[in-house]
């Protein structure tokens, strides 16, 4: 079984046991996050007026639960991970390398005109932006990979959190940049990182 069928499968059956009022709650808070949510703002505070006035378990109950799981089904064929709804990057300053005793690793990213690119190691902050810059000349040998902005920064996991904080190497105007890219498109950089662990 590939991947997208292994995940479309553990979707559906997140959907399937998941309370209808917990799914109304995830589907609220995903799609607050997205540029779409004006789009269904409305429906979502119908939904829940309703379920606060039905019985439950009723009808009324089964009958959003279905709109909702129709419109969480909609939203994944439109290439949304509502996976990620429950995550987020927080944004932890500066550090340095003391934070290697705290469980932080380095990573760098590159925001490219098509693309995020990423890598992680041990290696120091520069030298992995020379291995990352490497990686794109040979793979776009034919055209060229514009990259927009660099960042340098440390990182990890904590359950549902991804701490990020800027290096040494990071100045503060491109960490101030990289604050303003996370608040805009947070769940798409969640989504390119989800291999950082």
């Amino acid at each position: 079984m590939n991947r997208k069928k292994s995940k479309s499968l553990r979707d559906l059956l997140s959907d399937r046991f998941s309370g209808t009022w917990q799914l109304l709650s995830e589907t609220s808070q995903f799609l607050s996050r997205t540029p779409v949510f004006a789009h269904y703002e409305d429906q979502l505070r119908v939904w829940r007026r309703d379920l606060q006035n039905a019985d439950k378990g009723g009808e009324v109950f089964r009958q959003i639960r279905d709109e909702i799981t129709e419109l969480r089904s909609f939203l994944r064929e439109q290439g949304y991970d509502l996976s990620l709804a429950k995550q987020s990057i927080v944004l932890d300053g500066f550090r340095n390398d003391a934070s290697l005793g705290e469980g932080f690793r380095r990573v760098v990213l590159f925001f490219a005109d098509d693309d995020i690119y990423w890598l992680s190691g041990e290696d120091n902050h520069i030298t992995l932006a020379e291995l990352l810059e490497r990686q794109l000349e040979s793979r776009f040998q034919q055209r060229r990979c514009s990259i927009r902005s660099r960042h340098y920064l440390w990182y990890r996991r904590r359950g549902n959190d991804l701490d990020l904080a800027g290096s040494d190497t990071e100045t503060k105007e491109d960490f101030e940049r990289f604050k303003m890219m996370v608040s805009a498109n947070s769940l798409v950089i969640l989504a390119k990182l989800r291999g950082l662990k």
